[in-house]
């Protein structure tokens, strides 16, 4: 499909919003030109004397949608973005019919809205009623929404100067066919580990010295991939042994490893978790259909993940978080219902839901083997009807671009069990400092709500070879807290 921009560049926001409509769709873009064939949109901004003149023309499917607006001169042609947005939305829902359960909302943070209207003094009601009126927001993601914002109340406040440290293990057993994360099967990266895990561990000590330096203390600890137990028992030991080497861990209030798959998980790497002090651990069966299993590319069955929860309820671990997916190809609703029974009947203490996302760097956006957007639909609604009848509360939440039927992911979790780190990197109000391949380091000034990213190479080879680069630019961290001091 074409778009043409004439009088305005507004090209991330429009494609996002085209992208609720037309997640799977390539689109060319045009500058102050014009198209009158086949599928194309126009979005048009004309000055006048006192004011911007805008109009949205959708052309789709051989269906035409027109809408004209104003936006005053005086408030800038920026301000004319929003107004754009809506206005194709509103075009595209006339053609397609096709109404979004989020409305317009593209952001990935719809919560941190909300948190911000709450703390204007906004009542549920007046909180309800903007969002409808600037998204078109429906009425059951609302109520999700303000229940997580509700549920974070007690939770997004952060210790004064505290950070989390996030360390990346890109490397799984096998890749599944709906991931486009930046990790490596084991029979390609068994050579690179030995100089990761080197590298990793190094860039963890230089981390501690700018903690040390700009008086920053740890807070939570997470270890992400990938799947982290892809390593063996002792090559865990190593890399969680220098984070206990280089910080203060006995005040650290929650310490997550992602064992993920069962295929991985074995009694010897759960007893040098706990023993290294981690506390929280993800068994991620995201199906207990076997069929389904087989189908996305894991080599494990539903009966190894029972046997992987149970074996670390032996270990000694209380804090166990499950990961689900709806819309897994040759999946349906009732296979999805009996897998969220399944899943609450092992009792864990959190339980995560994310609606499928089609990434380019998938398999499937390629072979496109999909669930119906009803289905998907009714999997995610069963979800959260559920699990808030079963005491897990929703507790943080986040939407990404290409996510099926435009949905969301939510982590749920009973009371006192809720994921610090989650809740931290979605509403943005703590510094991340991260280490190894693909991790991003996020700097957060509390007081003037200023963020900075710092980037990690994504690939483990780049980031092994470059490594004196990227430490290179670890050096902003100094840049930014010498901009932000934190006095003690």
């Amino acid at each position: 499909m074409t778009i043409c921009f004439n009088g305005n560049d507004f090209k991330y926001e429009i494609e996002a919003v085209m992208k609720l409509f037309l997640p799977v769709t390539s689109f060319e873009f045009l500058y102050e030109e014009t198209v009158s064939e086949g599928d194309y949109s126009v979005i048009s901004v004309k000055e006048k004397e006192d004011f911007f003149l805008l109009k949205v023309t959708v052309c789709l499917n051989g269906k035409k949608a027109v809408m004209n607006g104003k936006s005053l001169k005086s408030k800038g042609i920026k301000k004319c973005e929003f107004p754009l947005c809506q206005m194709l939305y509103k075009c595209l829902l006339k053609i397609t019919g096709k109404v979004q359960p989020w409305g317009a909302i593209t952001g990935i943070r719809p919560v941190k809205e909300v948190n911000r209207l709450i703390s204007e003094g906004l009542s549920e009601d007046e909180i309800h009623s903007v969002l409808k009126k600037k998204y078109f927001i429906s009425d059951e993601k609302f109520n999700l929404a303000y229940k997580t914002a509700v549920t974070q109340e007690s939770l997004i406040k952060i210790p004064e100067n505290s950070f989390s440290l996030y360390i990346s293990i890109p490397f799984c057993p096998t890749r599944c066919r709906y991931c486009s994360f930046v990790s490596h099967s084991m029979d390609s990266a068994v050579k690179l580990i030995p100089d990761y895990i080197a590298k990793l561990c190094e860039e963890i000590k230089i981390i501690a010295d700018y903690a040390d330096r700009h008086n920053l203390y740890l807070d939570t600890i997470y270890f992400g991939g990938g799947t982290p137990t892809s390593l063996s028992a002792e090559e865990l030991d190593v890399i969680m042994k220098t984070v206990s080497e280089c910080f203060t861990i006995s005040d650290v209030r929650e310490y997550t490893v992602e064992a993920g798959r069962a295929d991985t998980i074995t009694e010897e790497k759960l007893i040098v978790i706990k023993e290294n002090g981690g506390r929280r651990i993800s068994v991620n069966p995201q199906t207990m259909n076997d069929k389904v299993l087989e189908t996305i590319g894991r080599s494990h069955t539903s009966e190894q993940v029972r046997e992987a929860f149970s074996l670390a309820r032996k270990v000694g671990f209380y804090n166990i978080n499950t990961d689900l997916i709806a819309g897994l190809p040759s999946d349906n609703y009732e296979s999805f219902k009996n897998t969220l029974n399944e899943v609450i009947n092992l009792d864990p203490e959190s339980i995560t839901v994310h609606t499928l996302t089609l990434k380019r760097a998938s398999s499937l956006f390629r072979e496109a083997d999909l669930v119906s957007d009803e289905d998907i639909a009714k999997m995610v609604s069963y979800s959260v009807e559920k699990l808030i009848e079963k005491g897990y509360n929703p507790y943080y939440l986040y939407r990404q671009k290409n996510t099926l039927s435009n949905l969301e992911n939510v982590g749920y979790a009973r009371v006192g069990k809720e994921s610090l780190y989650n809740i931290f990197i979605m509403e943005e109000t703590q510094t991340i400092l991260a280490a190894g391949a693909a991790a991003s380091t996020k700097l957060c000034d509390s007081k003037s709500g200023k963020i900075e990213r710092i980037y990690n190479y994504k690939f483990p080879y780049e980031y092994i070879n470059r490594f004196e680069t990227l430490m290179e630019k670890k050096k902003d961290i100094d840049a930014f807290y010498e901009k932000y001091p934190i006095i003690r």
